[in-house]
């Protein structure tokens, strides 16, 4: 399947109406906040490998995002990672001084973040207002001039500045993130 873009475009679509509410609320939010984003319309991009294309297209990274829990599933966290770091829990849960960590489970994910599974997001933070997920960046996502993410729907991605996301919307969303520095020697759990 390919997700070249059909639509890149600089902020929301002109017509949001036949959105999902979710996506229109992130377009709501970065509008209110004045950040400037561009937007890649595209098919479902449930996958990295799908992502690969819209990254060429946005000219930006997108990152990987995750939805991690303890054994207790008491305690989450949305890590941010580099899209071609594969991931391996030992290595965050080292980082974060925690027992091995696991992913959490779809139902998890839409109760928390109000988002399904191939569509989870940073923006997703703006619908946990009691801040039960703590965000986890891993360093290298952070030294990149610019960040791409999905406007809680795999259909479109957004592009925003590296000093919008962390200036601007990170204090918006009221998520203080831990940065960690994941190895890049991994094998997947």
């Amino acid at each position: 399947m390919t997700c070249t873009p059909t639509v890149i475009e600089n902020g929301a679509p002109a017509d949001a109406s036949e959105r999902a509410p979710r996506e229109r609320r992130c377009y709501a939010l970065l509008d209110r906040l004045g950040i400037p984003y561009r937007r890649a319309d595209h098919e479902t991009a449930a996958t990295m490998e799908h992502c690969r294309e819209i990254e060429k297209s946005l000219g930006c990274p997108i990152c990987k995002n995750l939805l991690l829990t303890n054994r207790q599933q008491t305690d989450f966290y949305l890590l941010l990672m580099e899209g071609e770091k594969v991931f391996k829990t030992k290595y965050l849960s080292k980082a974060l001084g925690c027992a091995r960590l696991s992913f959490a489970t779809d139902e998890q994910m839409e109760q928390l973040l109000d988002i399904k599974p191939g569509s989870l997001s940073v923006l997703g933070l703006m619908n946990d207002p009691e801040n039960r997920v703590r965000l986890i960046i891993d360093k290298p996502v952070l030294d990149q001039p610019e960040i791409g993410f999905h406007p809680c729907l795999n259909t479109s991605t957004l592009a925003v500045s590296m000093g919008d996301f962390t200036g601007v919307l990170l204090p918006a969303l009221r998520h203080e993130a831990t940065v960690v520095e994941l190895p890049v020697e991994s094998v997947e759990i």
